[in-house]
Parts: structure tokens; sequence; C-alpha cells
């Protein structure tokens, strides 16, 4: 089937149904497709099942993309590494292998403590997180199947490998947070849902949970009377004097905070705020062996929208009482903060990550007064994952980097030689030396840091891919910055390009290895990463001008960078191709429904698409911070004129279009795609196809590598198809 219009597609009935918000009636004539257990939904399922397969069994270059994809991503994966005591977790996913594997290194061997397949040999199942014990003799961890995310929480002897706790259900990647010994820890559960019928995945509190006993005899600690969205976490300091409490409303940027010294009652800490009901995030950061009188620290963006980070006392957490000890920067995001007490070291030291226009910096400082010493070299213009360290502190960081090129790797710097390099995970031989390049001037007391060597397992060519940074401005004059990664790094000629962004929730499209981006560019074309307001990238204003009522300035700024790559002859509209995954599924859409002759395809992965219907569907609730709420009238207005469900015009020549979902999803309900889909088919005079594809047992999160890469194939093979990429390069 090729020419894809409304009589080729499978049969989906248009009912007269409507809602009215605020005296406007709004019609919705797919509403019975929100229902997945509907036989209606369940057969039109099965059709566009069948007219999937038959559209893609006319793409040529399906298998030939596979094999290029699971090239770019046959190299091995580590986790930032956590030692206790003598034993170091972390865990890994070897060249091929369908998931990671935690494992345990202790006194020169290396052994396996979860296998998720080895448990499920389907690969339905997935290890969401894992917290060893302050000693490293427990190991408590979360284990979900079939995409849900919805996990069961387990403790087990490290030395024997025998359950002494749990199961734990009603939990979602919870915070452990032991007590020294090993016999209690804090985490979070949700009530029981018959206590909120329709509400099961909400109403979530903190419980002191004592080892070996039923959930049911969890102590409860906080979150009694709170909104049902609120997320919350816990942290204890390993030396177990101090318990931190934060919470946060849905995705509302702010966060409350909590602080109690346990003085050996565990079960009735006395929090006292350290902030609430302030617009602003905040995490706290206590070492151990702290006194009530000694300094604690806080990342806030209270009064700095790019972050700092300010001093204080648990005895007297107040805002009145804050010294910024590191300020903000008019150019740079602070993202982390570490502070290194070390009797080796010369002096208290403080190692602090930033991001300058999305590309990650770190610099060194004296934990007394702020000062910075010097600039940390990385291997390149990327990304770092957060700062690890030793649960009783010391001269170590180890953390996470990768950039457009470079697979991730862990890196540890070490404060007492001033030196950054990769860190040689014990499940593969040592790494050899890297050479050392020296850095810039330290102080008396800290010595260079040394440059590690970008990993070169699996990456293309060299030459092959270049990345460029470009700045333009949008509708309104703000500058917007976008990295495109081409054969050459110039507009030589108009190539078959993707464009991709997010621009929400305050997340940051930093320079991140990407299979399918190389794959692309290594057969000749061109993908381009837009840096939009509504994410991270220039702080927190940058994400407010993104929210809600300005929702469309998102819009706006991908329609510039969409201008910029036609004006500037990087491609043209007949080779342009739109790329975007959940929140970045809807700013694909709006692209799509906003400007359909600008754009060769459009793929969706989990998108939100029915603006006005998200509330009522998948998480939606917690994300009215984001988006707005149709309860609102200002905030109906705005999401009814850029819903893409609503926005969509009968007779419209509209681009072919993939809507890929997962059955699994928990998040963002396939039901967005379903009634949108539908809706498309009917509606567009374009040559089409407008397509649905379903993964089936594996949701919005992590899945098998298998699975990941299946997906990517026929995204790609999709957007070749359709922009006109030969891929007669690859191998």
């Amino acid at each position: 089937m090729t020419e894809g219009r409304a009589g080729d597609y499978p049969a989906a009935p248009r009912e007269d149904r409507s809602e009215v918000f605020h005296g406007h009636e709004v019609a919705d004539p797919y509403r019975w497709m929100e229902d997945s257990r509907d036989e209606r939904t369940r057969a039109w399922i099965a059709a566009q099942d069948a007219l999937f397969d038959a559209e893609r069994a006319e793409w040529p270059h399906v298998e030939k993309w596979r094999v290029e994809l699971n090239r770019l991503y046959e190299f091995p994966l580590s986790s930032v590494p956590r030692p206790r005591g003598d034993r170091v977790f972390f865990t890994r996913r070897e060249p091929r292998a369908q998931h990671p594997v935690l494992l345990v290194a202790e006194h020169g061997t290396v052994r396996p403590l979860v296998d998720p397949l080895a448990l499920d040999p389907g690969g339905r199942t997935v290890l969401e997180a894992w917290h060893p014990s302050v000693e490293g003799d427990l190991l408590a961890y979360q284990l979900s199947a079939d995409g849900l995310e919805d996990c069961v929480l387990r403790v087990i002897d490290v030395a024997t490998g025998a359950q002494v706790d749990g199961p734990v259900d009603r939990v979602r990647r919870t915070p452990v947070a032991w007590l020294p010994g090993g016999r209690a820890y804090y985490y979070v559960r949700r009530l029981h849902p018959r206590l909120n019928p329709g509400e099961e995945r909400y109403h979530r509190r903190v419980y002191l949970h004592r080892v070996g006993t039923g959930p049911d005899d969890d102590v409860l600690v906080f979150g009694e009377g709170r909104e049902k969205t609120s997320f919350h976490t816990v942290a204890v300091t390993p030396d177990g004097r101090w318990l931190s409490v934060s919470s946060t409303l849905g995705t509302r940027p702010a966060t409350d905070l909590w602080l109690a010294g346990l003085d050996g009652a565990p079960d009735r800490p006395r929090l006292r705020a350290v902030r609430t009901e302030t617009p602003a995030r905040g995490r706290l950061t206590i070492a151990p062996g702290t006194a009530p009188g000694d300094p604690i620290w806080l990342r806030t963006d209270l009064d700095a929208p790019r972050g700092r980070i300010v001093a204080t006392t648990a005895a007297d957490p107040a805002a009145e009482r804050w010294r910024t000890l590191i300020p903000e920067r008019p150019d740079a995001v602070l993202e982390d903060f570490a502070p290194l007490r070390d009797p080796a070291l010369p002096r208290p030291l403080a190692l602090v990550s930033w991001t300058r226009h999305a590309v990650s910096e770190i610099t060194l400082h004296d934990l007394a007064d702020g000062r910075e010493l010097a600039a940390v070299p990385l291997p390149g213009r990327g990304s770092l994952g957060r700062f690890a360290m030793r649960p009783e502190g010391g001269h170590e960081v180890w953390f996470g980097y990768h950039d457009h090129v470079t697979p991730p790797t862990v890196l540890r710097y070490d404060a007492r030689t001033g030196t950054v390099e990769p860190w040689p995970c014990p499940a593969a031989p040592a790494l050899a030396s890297p050479p050392r390049t020296p850095a810039p001037s330290f102080p008396p007391g800290v010595s260079p840091a040394s440059v590690p060597p970008s990993p070169r397992t699996c990456l293309p060519e060299p030459g092959s891919v270049t990345t460029t940074q470009v700045a333009f401005p949008s509708r309104d004059g703000t500058t917007v910055r976008m990295f495109v990664l081409s054969p050459h790094g110039v507009p030589d000629r108009r190539r078959p390009a993707v464009l991709t962004g997010y621009g929400g929730f305050g997340t940051s499209m930093t320079p991140a290895y990407t299979p399918q981006a190389l794959a692309w560019v290594r057969a000749g074309g061109v993908y381009a990463i837009a840096c939009l307001r509504g994410g991270g990238e220039e702080g927190e204003e940058w994400h407010r001008a993104g929210m809600g009522v300005r929702k469309q300035n998102v819009f706006d700024d991908f329609d510039a960078a969409t201008d910029l790559l036609i004006g500037q002859g990087w491609t043209s509209p007949d080779r342009l191709g739109v790329l975007g995954e959940s929140n970045g599924g809807l700013l694909a859409a709006a692209a799509l429904t906003q400007h359909p002759d600008k754009y060769a395809a459009v793929v969706c992965v989990a998108p939100l698409l029915d603006m006005l219907a998200y509330e009522r569907l998948g998480m939606g609730p917690s994300w009215r911070a984001e988006y707005g709420s149709v309860r609102d009238p200002g905030e109906f207005r705005a999401l009814l004129a850029y819903s893409p469900y609503h926005r969509v015009r009968e007779g419209l020549p509209y681009p072919p279009v993939l809507f890929a979902v997962a059955d699994g999803d928990t998040r963002v309900d396939p039901g967005h795609s379903r009634k949108m889909c539908a809706l498309l088919q009917h509606a567009s005079a374009g040559p089409g196809p407008v397509l649905h594809r379903v993964d089936r047992g594996v949701g919005h999160g992590a899945r098998s590598a298998s699975a990941k890469l299946a997906l990517l194939a026929d995204v790609v093979a999709f957007l070749e198809r359709h922009c006109g990429l030969d891929p007669v390069g690859l191998p």
C-alpha cells in the first residue's frame, strides 16, 4: 500500500461526541479510542499492525540500518561505580547483551548480583534501580516487567545472594536511604489502590522499613495530607545523623526541603523546613560527620535562575542564614556540586559541574570561600552525569561522560593528583594509562589535571561526522542554539536531514552519543538537535519561557531552527524529517500541524497529542505545572491553540507520519497516538502513509537492546524512504 489516502486505511468510526470547556464546544470524534479494552480499538490496532507490516516490507534498507545501528551500539556500557568499603558495585552491559547486569567487585574478583535476562529470558524485565547499604553487605534493587515501570523492591545478602527482605510492591524507582548497620531504610511507596480507586499511580508516602518485616508494618514518616501528584525523595547521611526529605508537586519547578537530626529515633524524625512554598528547585548536600553548626550546602535557583551553591547549617538552615558560596554565572548553568574533604588534601575543595549552552564544564573551588582555583579539562565538548563519591567522602569523584561521537564512559577525578582518567571497570581488562596533558595552573598543593582520551570503541570513522553549534534568532528575537551533525561541518549541499528537539520539563539537549544520528550522517545526511525554550540549556528562566501559556515559544524556536536549516542550504523541505519522543513527540506533531509544508516526514514516538485530554490519560495530572490545565480559561485557550489533535484540518496535504508507541507505557497513554493517527488518516489529502507502530511488552522507559534497536531501525528506514537518503555508503 503506497498511496495511503483515507479509503486505504482501516476503518475508524467517527462519533458525534464533544465536550464543553468554558463555554467552548470541542469535537472529539475518536474519544472511544482512548479505551484500549474496547473491542473496536483492539480491531483497529490489529488492522494498523497489518498496514504497518505491509508498508515496512517495501522499505528496502531496514536490515542495513539495523546492522549499522547494532554496530554503533556494540560497546561496553558501565554505570558510575558505587564503592562500599572493599566492594565496588556497578552495572555493565557487554556488547550485544540485552540488558545491563548488576555486578560487585571485591578482592580481585567480579561476580553478578542481579541479571535481568537470567530472571526473564524473554527480556521484558528491567533493572530499574539499585542501592547498596552503607557497609555494602546488603543490596536493595528494583525490577519492573513489561514496560509498566511498576517496581518490586527486594533486598539480598551480597555475600550469599540470598533474599533477606521483600518483595515490596507499589514502588517506582524509589530512593532507598539506608541507615548504618543495614537494619532499616527509608523509601517511598504508594498507598493501596483501594483507598483511592483510579488513582493507584499517585498518593506517595515516605516510610521507614525495617529489614525482614512486612511493608504493612512500615512507619509513616512523611507525605500525609499532601497533594496526590506529589513526588518525594529521601536521603540519610552515611553516619545516620541527618535525614533529608524533598517534595515537588508533580513536575512543578519548585522543591520543598526538610531536614531532621535522627538522634537515635529514626521512626520519629522531627522534620524542620529548609525551604518550602518557594518557586525554586533545590538539592541538599550534607557530608558525613557534619555537626549541627557545621556547613551544609544547597544547590538552588532561588534568586539565581542559572543556579548557585549556598552554605548554611543544619542547626539553622533558614534562607535568612544562607551564604552564597558559588555564585550564579551569567552564561553557564550550575548542574552539580561535590565537597572534597580528605586529610591528604592541602585544603577542603569543591568540584562543580556547569553547562555552557548545553556543553559541560568542570571547575575546582576552595570549599571555604568558593574561590575558583582551576578548570578541569574534559575529553571534548560533551555531557556529564551526576557526580558520585564514596559514602564517607574523600578525594575521588566519578562521573559519566559522552558526546556526539563518543560512547558513554566513566571518568574518575582524583583531587590528590588533580587528574581525570577513565575508570578501569573491573569487568574489563585494565585500560592503558592515558597520556597526561597539563591543565591550567593549579594553586599550590593541587597538581595539573590530565585530559582523558576519548574512547574510540565502535565510533564512526574519523572525520565522517562533524558537529557544529549554531545560533539564530527565534520569532521574538530570542537567541536559540542548535547542534548540527554533518559529514563536513558546512552546508555544502541540500542533504536529507533530520531535526529533533525536546523543549520541556527543564530537560537539556546536551551532546549525547546517538547511534541513529551517527548512522544517518555516515550515510550522507544531516542530523540537527535544537536546544529550545522549555528545556534547561540556559537555566530556569529558559525553562519557564516554554511552560504553560508560553508553550508556543517552543514551537516557534523549532520553526526558526527549520528555517535556518533550509535557509542556509543544509537541506530543503522535501528532504527534511522531524523526530521527537514523548514531550518531543508533541513538539514534532506541533511542527507537523503548524507547518506541514516544511517537512517531508514526521516521526512521533510516545507522543502527547490531545492536549485537552492529557490530564485524564497516563501520568498527565503530574504535568499540569508544565502544560497548564483545561480547568483554567487562559490555559485552556493556550492548550487548544497548539494541541496537535485539534489543529488537524481536513483536506490539507500532510506529509507521511509514523506514530510509534509501546503498549506498556504508563506515562504517555498510547491513546494519544491512536486518536491522532485515525484523525490524520481520515483528514490528510497527502499521499501518505500515516502509520501506527506498536511495541509490545515494553513501555516509556528502559527496554532491551534488541527492542530499542528494532524501533530505531524502523524509524530511520521510514525517514530515509521519505527524505531521499540513499544509505549506499553503509556497510
